[in-house]
């Protein structure tokens, strides 16, 4: 894949158990010669390290929006102009009601508002079963889904990391890389 048809892709992960299927989700965007570069929130620090996430994508991970870059003045409007597409892997409850209230108290959200319109986010949602069922998730979901731009990859059904069984798994990546990519 030559440079000027080469797809960069902004991933951005959220605090929770499924932040490790993020690292294999990137092995394959990699492996189709994809750039990759992470935003974490700092609740996301707590399940994988950014080092992790450094080492597999070869650039530098996103974590504070006032960190002084001598080559990105202004860090959230370059990672925005950079990203050709956005996911959000996993998008905590937190995160996607932030993004539907058009909240910027963070990098991830910041950026995520400074994306041009015509760049598509894909959010991959993980979390209780109680908590994707709740009104007031399943309304941001809703608020966002009505926006082109915002693409929702539901959560699967199953044993979930708290111990209860319901809809609240992320994706699998295998699942997650053919919908973000068949657009391309």
């Amino acid at each position: 894949m030559s440079k000027k048809t080469r797809k960069n892709i902004l991933i951005g992960v959220c605090g929770g158990i499924a932040a490790y299927k993020t690292c294999f989700f990137i092995r394959l965007l990699l492996k189709k010669k994809y750039s990759v570069k992470v935003i974490m929130t700092e609740a996301a620090t707590k399940f994988v390290t950014p080092l992790t996430f450094s080492a597999l994508t070869q650039n530098k991970v996103h974590l504070d929006m006032f960190e002084e870059v001598k080559d990105e003045p202004v860090k959230h409007i370059c990672l925005a102009q950079w990203a050709s597409l956005c996911l959000i892997a996993p998008c905590s409850a937190n995160t996607l009601s932030k993004i539907a209230l058009g909240i910027c108290d963070n990098l991830l959200t910041t950026v995520v508002c400074a994306l041009p319109k015509e760049t598509k986010v894909y959010l991959a949602p993980a979390m209780n079963d109680c908590m994707w069922s709740n009104p007031l998730i399943q309304d941001n979901i809703n608020k966002l889904e009505k926006i082109k731009k915002y693409k929702i990859i539901n959560p699967l059904k199953g044993e979930l990391a708290c111990g209860s069984y319901g809809q609240g798994r992320m994706a699998e990546p295998e699942e997650i890389f053919k919908k973000i990519t068949s657009g391309f």
